[in-house]
């Protein structure tokens, strides 16, 4: 996977002290565009914009990871569980990115922290916490992680 940590490390500090720190290293940036669907009547970008945004950077994430090694359908990855902080408020022109990185690996799931986070000011505006786990359509039923994808997970919490 393309080493991210030169661009990650130019992001300015978050200026709210009410945002946690991360608990897992970002080892990823994927650099969203806002469309004019994402703002709401209030002019901000709306809530719900801000998982489509976490879901095309987790897409990107895997690619990196993996590349032409995953088989999106089977065994695939599903959602568990998403958890989504918001702290501030983004606006259409404002230049954002979404951080991933990986909290912990389970036997048969895993979790990912993502951040939106404007890259030119530095603040963040949600911190969302994703399970995700490996999953049998045939079966309908979770399945161990395979050794490729473990090993690739683990190597990103170590950068």
């Amino acid at each position: 996977m393309k080493n991210y940590t030169d661009v990650i490390g130019r992001i300015p500090s978050c200026p709210n002290p009410k945002v946690p720190a991360p608990l897992a290293p970002m080892s990823h940036l994927t650099d969203v565009q806002l469309r004019f669907s994402d703002i709401d009547m209030l002019g901000h970008v709306n809530n719900n914009a801000y998982l489509q945004l976490l879901d095309l950077a987790k897409t990107r994430f895997f690619n990196d990871l993996r590349g032409d090694k995953i088989q999106w359908s089977n065994p695939g990855v599903v959602i568990v569980n998403i958890n989504i902080s918001f702290y501030a408020q983004a606006f259409m022109g404002e230049r954002l990115g979404v951080l991933t990185g990986v909290v912990s690996v389970s036997e048969k799931s895993f979790v990912l922290e993502q951040r939106v986070v404007n890259l030119d000011t530095g603040v963040v505006n949600c911190v969302a916490q994703t399970v995700m786990a490996t999953f049998c359509k045939e079966t309908m039923k979770s399945i161990v992680i395979d050794d490729d994808w473990r090993g690739a997970l683990i190597s990103c919490m170590n950068k």
